[in-house]
């Protein structure tokens, strides 16, 4: 099964994505993207594939956004790594939430909104 049908859900047509989504699935990643956002921010995108809630905010969020060469985006399947999930609540003390979009920056979340609040645009004029 590829990536995207593990965003979309297993019977999904394939989608291709605007986003180039790096695959969150290691604990390890954390200490990645909390280095990398001393240079630039990260996003973190947490979805839940059996929320048709979640499959909405994403790809309306997908179809707008514009951040190719301004930020780092992953993307985290918290059906499969729910403790990915539960480390990034406490390490960057938020409440966990789904579907929840955070900006990392230096090393801390500076934004965090989940649901309807997601939006691209709304994102562009953050960052």
């Amino acid at each position: 099964m590829s990536f995207l049908n593990n965003i979309f859900g297993e019977n999904s047509e394939p989608e291709k994505s605007p986003v180039k989504w790096i695959a969150l699935t290691s604990l390890a990643q954390l200490d990645e993207i909390t280095a990398l956002s001393n240079q630039r921010p990260v996003l973190i995108f947490k979805h839940s594939t059996r929320c048709g809630i979640s499959r909405m905010v994403l790809k309306r969020f997908e179809s707008r956004y514009n951040l190719e060469d301004k930020v780092t985006p992953y993307f985290l399947d918290l059906l499969a790594y729910r403790d990915i999930s539960d480390a990034i609540a406490e390490k960057f003390k938020v409440v966990h939430q789904s579907p929840q979009l955070l900006v990392i920056k230096d090393g801390k979340s500076v934004f965090d909104v989940s649901h309807d609040a997601i939006d691209a645009m709304a994102l562009a004029e953050r960052i």
